[in-house]
């Protein structure tokens, strides 16, 4: 019932009336026009297109009807019967001077012998003639495309009769420059085109060179218009799978075909005109019966909600209104005023009451911020704690037995001849202990750091140190290392060797986790950074940024990588990360990582430049 109430309202119902009046005649009128223009234009665009390639193709039968022609004048001439080649060569140049669509004139022999040629035909090639005239249904002749002198060619051949005998025949190479400039010229808008294909859907004439005898229509919609069964339609998806309005039209006496074609998007575009008028008009008609809404509930029915829902908000305590502002001086306006005093005096306890709140609630949540900090030192510290009595332990009950072990294995190498089959097992035994010895002191000097050597340090040259010493592994790896440094960088004052470890330990986890062929790129560059014992204070420093391209860092172990003996490697130790993020720590840096947009991880350092003062 609510709902109900809600939805039925006066204001509603009088929305609902004027969009009503206001939209069904221009949009019943609209959709009737936009149909309308939709079928005009496609018919008038349909019937020039039709008439466009009607005339093309008419253009093109009758210019190879010719070409056909001059063959049969040039058999039937007796310069050419008489087979001298003397006779013969300044009557084939005066034809192909005064024609200029032949790019070379032949005479063959009856045994198919070449006789004279007007240009350079191979010798020794195999001379095929076919009769192009006087068969009752010639062959097409097949087209040749000229990539250097960008012209389609084809040929054309008649028989040489004397006294009803045939004594050779004349094959002409017709040059089709002229003719399919005037056929692929077409008046049809920016995108009208007229391109000509064979039956295969092959290009044989395109404004783009690059198409022709290279590429077909086999697989759009304008083949299936022109080759393909069933009612042939006027709109379709061309070769580059664009609507377009189109047809096609045979050439007589080949197989070749005429296509001319418009897009869609520019044969509509009047109509797309219409649309949008029409849609501004419905736009202009909705605004209007809003406004004229909006005046009437303004002035009766707008006050009269407006008291409503403030009396039920303030009733429910959900918030207090500032006030109701208004005007009038008649029995509303007066309304108004005692309300608002009303709702004013509630308005002035509640806000005590709040602030109240705000104060407890702030300092429960300092409390709580505190306690969490405690909390997360005091693991810390346990857990540093519990390294260091490790460390021990390993130092006495493992180091201790191994040394011993590896002592005695290489005093016996010296002493007992060892057997060739038991060689490679007694290197392995001997790397396997330096193995452990190398896991061993890691652990050591993580859980005993070593005493630091302060100096001045250029950032600059302690990435070249550092990129010059593990680029020989990155070459191996075929993996390429960039360098973006800030020029005149600030000094700043650590350990060199230590520093220069952690980056080495950054670039090799780097290089072991991304494919041949990776990148990995380290920045310089001054910034400030926020540290993490007081977040409110700014400190200048170096950041430098160790990026890769390799799989990154899964989100679930983010949090968890700097800790000790954490790691996703299958011999890893987990000391790696947390080595350097003590030796960070104890230069009063900062260390973060992230995941890159474009995939990768980013490992940042923040590192104290040298105060001036």
């Amino acid at each position: 019932m609510h709902l109900y109430k809600k939805i039925f309202n006066l204001k509603n119902k009088l929305i609902f009336l004027f969009l009503v009046l206001a939209l069904v005649p221009p949009v019943v009128f609209g959709i009737f026009s936009i149909k309308t223009t939709e079928s005009v234009i496609n018919n008038l665009v349909s019937r020039q297109i039709e008439n466009i390639a009607a005339d093309k193709a008419v253009i093109l039968e009758r210019w190879l009807q010719e070409r056909k022609q001059d063959m049969q004048v040039v058999a039937g001439t007796s310069i050419v019967k008489s087979m001298e080649p003397g006779l013969i060569a300044p009557y084939l140049e005066l034809v192909r001077e005064q024609y200029r669509v032949y790019n070379n004139i032949s005479i063959f022999s009856d045994k198919n012998e070449l006789v004279f040629s007007t240009g350079d035909y191979p010798q020794g090639q195999e001379i095929r003639i076919v009769d192009g005239v006087h068969q009752e249904s010639p062959a097409t002749p097949p087209v040749k495309y000229l990539p250097k002198e960008k012209e389609s060619t084809f040929q054309l051949t008649a028989p040489v009769y004397e006294n009803g005998q045939k004594i050779g025949s004349v094959l002409g190479t017709v040059g089709t420059h002229n003719i399919i400039s005037i056929i692929l010229h077409v008046s049809l808008g920016e995108t009208g085109e007229c391109y000509l294909v064979d039956r295969n859907g092959t290009f044989l004439a395109h404004k783009e060179p690059s198409r022709i005898l290279s590429e077909n229509i086999s697989h759009s919609g304008s083949f299936t218009n022109a080759f393909g069964p069933g009612e042939r339609k006027n709109i379709y998806r061309d070769y580059r799978n664009i609507e377009v309005l189109g047809t096609s039209h045979k050439v007589e006496g080949t197989d070749w075909y005429i296509v001319v074609e418009q897009d869609k998007a520019e044969a509509f575009r009047s109509a797309d005109s219409m649309k949008r008028l029409i849609g501004l008009m419905m736009l202009t008609a909705i605004g209007s019966a809003f406004v004229l809404t909006w005046v009437i509930s303004y002035h009766f029915i707008r006050p009269i909600q407006g008291l409503s829902r403030s009396a039920k908000i303030l009733a429910q305590s959900e918030y207090l209104p500032e006030g109701l502002d208004t005007m009038r001086r008649d029995e509303i306006g007066v309304l108004y005023r005692s309300f608002n005093d009303m709702a004013m005096k509630i308005k002035q306890r509640q806000d005590t009451l709040v602030e109240k709140i705000n104060l407890k609630s702030a300092e429960l949540e300092e409390t709580g911020e505190t306690l969490k900090h405690l909390k997360l030192i005091a693991e810390r510290s346990e857990k540093f704690a519990a390294l260091g009595r490790l460390g021990a332990a390993v130092a006495h009950e493992i180091r201790t037995p191994l040394t011993s072990l590896k002592l005695f294995l290489e005093s016996i190498q010296g002493e007992i001849e060892i057997s060739p089959e038991f060689i490679e097992d007694f290197g392995i035994a001997m790397g396997q202990i330096s193995r452990i010895e190398t896991a061993i002191n890691r652990l050591l000097d993580y859980t005993k750091p070593k005493e630091m050597e302060f100096s001045k340090i250029s950032p600059g040259y302690l990435i070249g140190d550092v990129v010059s010493l593990v680029r020989p592994m990155a070459n191996k790896l075929e993996c390429t290392i960039e360098t973006i440094i800030t020029p005149n960088l600030p000094e700043i004052r650590g350990d060199i060797k230590l520093l220069e470890e952690a980056l080495i330990n950054l670039f090799i986890n780097a290089l072991e986790v991304m494919p041949e062929k990776g990148r990995i790129n380290i920045r310089a560059s001054v910034t400030s950074y926020a540290p993490t014992e007081d977040e409110n204070k700014m400190v200048p420093a170096v950041r430098i940024d160790v990026e890769d391209t390799g799989p990154g860092i899964s989100p679930e172990n983010l949090n968890y990588i700097f800790d000790p003996f954490f790691t996703t490697k299958a011999a890893g130790t987990g000391l790696g990360l947390p080595t350097v993020f003590n030796t960070v720590k104890r230069h009063n840096g900062e260390i973060t990582a992230a995941n890159r947009p474009e995939g990768g991880a980013c490992f940042s350092i923040f590192l104290p430049v040298i105060s001036e003062g």
